[in-house]
């Protein structure tokens, strides 16, 4: 009796094991060309959202333009190639010291990339994408047979220390906004400070006052809160004072991949239990750990082209970008990024801890993003036949790549709604 139930609890955790990320692995009766084609069907058939897609300052002109396939990760033809049906596209401003004039000019910056969007997708293209405010609106543009385009605010510094500027920027469009980025603003402390900018390791010691107001009146007006950027404590902190869901609109698992940038199990669990949905992100450093000769090889690279901050490589010409590239390339040959598998093993890792209902798929295109498998919107289905070949279901997959994060959406906006009968 005694070595009947040993066994069944050995057949028990396993049984938990495998659940855990969905079904078995992959059929090994399966030829490779049934997986393909299973996982083909799959991926046709559900809705895809990358929660992260940046732009330039010159996006949707003859420089940029997003409807010719170009040397961006992300235009229209790529996204009609890879299946990619929607995608956040990005209003980032860098962190710069805070001074009245450079709050002006943050806010300028965003207006102009508000600017862009609305013009990508009202003047240029609206017979092929289309923006939409609202889950509903996700559905119904997707269902037509158009892409979809949402908007997202990387870095609160664009509101400045004017809280009436979020009510502007969602009647723009903007429907989650990260709380900082790299660098501490008077929202909430940067899981990457900026010696350039005088920080210290903490500012707040979190959220600050200040950014307790913001998050407040992002519940009220239905903005999600973004926890991507922000320090381990701002983020524990924006958690705990949110009436609403959050999202990490692009980040992956400390567990795997030690960086400042990714959630330990602390915050995951904490995000588990906001109800919240974790993106996660096919950036190599945040999903393979970089090796310093690999490190002291791209910064070689990244000082001969002028390269300081992610701005200054949104802002290449594509012949520069071509360049940069092919030594990109170089350095790959010799020190391997990181893959789709790798990419996936995260998925695994979050799904197992926090559960299928919390996991996010994310990009980072065009802003650094970007792994061997899936370096662009046209190589999309590489994700969801890894996931396949791992065993999720296609309800899980459609979770994934998208049903977790519209689920929050709706929340976010009913909440919104009820705190707005209220005030």
């Amino acid at each position: 009796m005694a070595q009947l139930m040993t066994k069944l609890c050995i057949l028990t955790i396993a049984f938990s094991l495998i659940t855990a990320c969905g079904a078995p692995p992959e059929d090994p009766t399966m030829s490779e060309d049934e997986l393909i084609a299973k996982a083909r069907d799959i991926h046709d058939r559900v809705l895809t959202i990358d929660t992260h897609d940046d732009i330039p300052f010159n996006f949707a002109t003859e420089a940029a333009d997003p409807g010719e396939r170009g040397n961006r990760q992300v235009d229209l033809p790529k996204m009609k190639e890879g299946g990619l049906d929607a995608g956040f596209f990005i209003v980032y401003v860098g962190q710069t010291e805070r001074t009245a004039d450079n709050y002006e000019k943050a806010k300028a910056d965003a207006m102009t990339k508000f600017e862009a969007i609305h013009r990508m997708t009202k003047e240029m293209y609206p017979d092929r994408i289309e923006l939409a405010h609202s889950p509903d609106d996700v559905l119904r543009i997707h269902n037509s047979g158009k892409l979809v385009a949402c908007i997202g605010i990387e870095n609160g510094y664009v509101i400045g220390k004017d809280i009436s500027l979020l009510k502007k920027y969602h009647e723009l469009g903007a429907r989650y906004i990260t709380l900082a980025h790299g660098g501490h603003n008077d929202i909430a402390d940067s899981s990457t400070p900026r010696d350039r900018l005088g920080d210290g390791e903490a500012e707040h010691n979190g959220v600050s006052e200040f950014g307790q107001e913001v998050i407040a009146e992002m519940n009220r007006l239905g903005i999600m809160v973004d926890v991507s950027h922000i320090s381990k404590q701002a983020s524990l902190d924006a958690i705990r004072y949110s009436k609403a869901p959050l999202i990490a609109s692009h980040s992956s698992v400390a567990a795997l991949c030690d960086h400042p940038r990714n959630m330990d199990d602390e915050q995951l669990i904490a995000l588990k239990a906001n109800g919240g949905v974790m993106q996660t992100v096919a950036f190599n450093p945040y999903v393979k750990k970089v090796s310093e000769a690999k490190s002291a090889a791209t910064d070689s690279l990244r000082q001969a082209f002028g390269i300081t901050g992610f701005q200054a490589f949104r802002d290449m010409t594509d012949e520069q970008r071509a360049a940069y590239d092919e030594g990109m390339a170089t350095i790959n040959k010799e020190w391997p990024r990181a893959n789709v598998k790798d990419f996936v093993d995260h998925i695994d890792y979050a799904v197992k801890l926090i559960g299928i209902d919390h996991v996010g798929i994310s990009s980072d295109f065009d802003g650094g993003g970007g792994i061997d498998g899936w370096n662009n919107a046209a190589e999309t289905f590489n994700v969801t036949l890894e996931l396949v070949r791992r065993g999720y279901t296609e309800e899980e997959i459609a979770q994934m790549w998208g049903g977790n994060l519209l689920r929050v959406w709706r929340e976010v906006d009913r909440i919104a709604a009820d705190l707005q009968k209220t005030s």
